[in-house]
């Protein structure tokens, strides 16, 4: 057998392989699919891929109602799912990218900073806001953590849900004994009921750049709290948008002739307690050659929630008590007074 005549039959076979090819296959424009694109808003749209041979897309609507349109699973002329045709915006509050959720510790703008409940030695109940060290192993050492919360005891207004549920039955002296409320009037309920319609209409303009200081003296107005009687002071916070839906600020009470312990307290746009900080675990620096020594918190505001008016103000036993720092030469004790110098900071994202 001559060469020419061994190589005719896999001329033959790869000539029919070729054909195959060819006509068992589809373009782009036939095969099943869509396009996903941005507009000149920046939402992300879809587009199915149509026939081009046709010349003109058809709208899928009359592609459905043809009838000579072409079966399942054919490619040609399919109808896009009504998920395809629906415009939905996305946008980075909708979807936020997922690195920078990661670095925010998985909080959304404007959520309320996780937090865990726990009791102290005393038997006070006590909340620590947290925050996740979300910075990747090679930074740890090398890029500051995040900002810790301060721990405190916090008392939110109960939301509508939980106002109209009934309270549980049981024994008043068991709830005592294992820390339940037993259904009466909350604690920020009855803080409430002598606070705040009577409270004297002067404030200070919350100041978002830099840090601030108010003064609580003599001349400054007084008041009967469920807590006892204090002088206050009340500041504005910025507008959700302006601040942010939600930010961090440092609170500092400056050590003169004792210091002024805080407890601070949000009030909505009609002056109505929606959260209640106190029991602040606050740290203390000391003094040095420029500046005087100071108790440090920071503390989470969510305009974003209806807080609108800041009121700091101290506690009947927060005055009973002291300070005791460590010193080189030992402890010292310092006193806590009724007026004071405090200093407000917004901390950076």
């Amino acid at each position: 057998m001559t060469e020419a005549a061994r190589l005719k039959p896999l001329c033959i076979l790869l000539a029919a392989v070729l054909a195959g090819c060819q006509l068992g296959g589809s373009t782009v424009s036939e095969r099943e699919g869509y396009f996903t694109w941005v507009d000149e808003q920046g939402r992300v749209r879809y587009s199915p891929i149509v026939d081009g041979s046709s010349g003109e897309a058809e709208k899928p609507a009359q592609t459905a109602n043809r009838p000579d349109a072409a079966e399942p699973g054919s490619g040609k002329n399919r109808t896009p799912s009504p998920a395809l045709e629906e415009e939905t915006e996305y946008t980075l509050e909708n979807y936020p990218d997922a690195e920078q959720l990661a670095r925010d510790g998985y909080v959304r703008p404007g959520e309320r900073q996780p937090y865990f409940t726990w009791r102290d030695a005393q038997g006070n109940v006590r909340v620590s806001y947290y925050r996740p060290d979300t910075r990747p192993e090679g930074e740890k050492g090398r890029v500051e953590p995040p900002v810790q919360l301060t721990e405190a005891s916090v008392y939110h207004r109960p939301s509508e849900t939980t106002a109209t549920q009934s309270p549980p039955a049981g024994d008043p002296e068991a709830f005592a004994i294992l820390g339940i409320d037993s259904g009466g009037p909350g604690f920020l309920q009855r803080f409430t009921d002598t606070c705040c319609d009577s409270l004297d209409a002067g404030y200070e303009q919350w100041q978002p750049d830099r840090e601030f200081g108010i003064s609580l003296d003599q001349d400054s107005p007084r008041h009967d709290f469920l807590t006892g009687n204090s002088r206050y002071q009340l500041i504005q916070l910025p507008e959700p948008g302006a601040g942010g839906d939600a930010f961090l600020f440092r609170l500092r009470s400056y050590v003169r002739n004792g210091v002024f312990v805080p407890s601070v307290v949000f009030l909505d746009d009609q002056r109505q307690p929606l959260r209640l900080v106190t029991d602040l675990v606050m740290a203390f620096t000391p003094e040095n050659w420029h500046r005087r020594g100071y108790l440090e918190a920071v503390i989470p505001a969510f305009p974003g929630r209806g807080e609108r008016w800041l009121l700091v103000l101290t506690r009947s036993e927060d005055l009973a008590g002291q300070t005791v720092i460590e010193t080189g030469s030992g402890p010292k004790k310092i006193p806590h007074v009724p007026v004071g110098e405090i200093g407000l900071e917004e901390l950076e994202p």
